[in-house]
């Protein structure tokens, strides 16, 4: 049980534009993922202190991606309207 003090999380909008890799897989907590090809940007929701993993995927043939960092969702970019 959540004491009085304890807020639920926080969703917040963010967004991510992809500018160095051919594509880029946000992976999140829950299991979803977000593709990003290059030179394009998604506008997401995120849970506030969730992880998201940044995935490189340089050949979408294989299941080989390289991971570019994990960050917390608060970290990410706000949506620009």
């Amino acid at each position: 049980m959540h004491s009085p003090s304890q807020h639920p999380p926080q969703k917040l909008r963010k967004q991510y534009s992809n500018t160095a890799y051919p594509l880029v897989v946000l992976k999140f907590e829950d299991g979803h993922e977000i593709k990003i090809y290059q030179h394009t940007g998604k506008v997401f929701d995120v849970w506030a202190g969730e992880t998201i993993k940044v995935m490189a995927v340089y050949d979408p043939t294989t299941t080989e991606w390289e991971l570019v960092e994990s960050r917390k969702g608060d970290a990410f970019d706000d949506e620009t309207a």
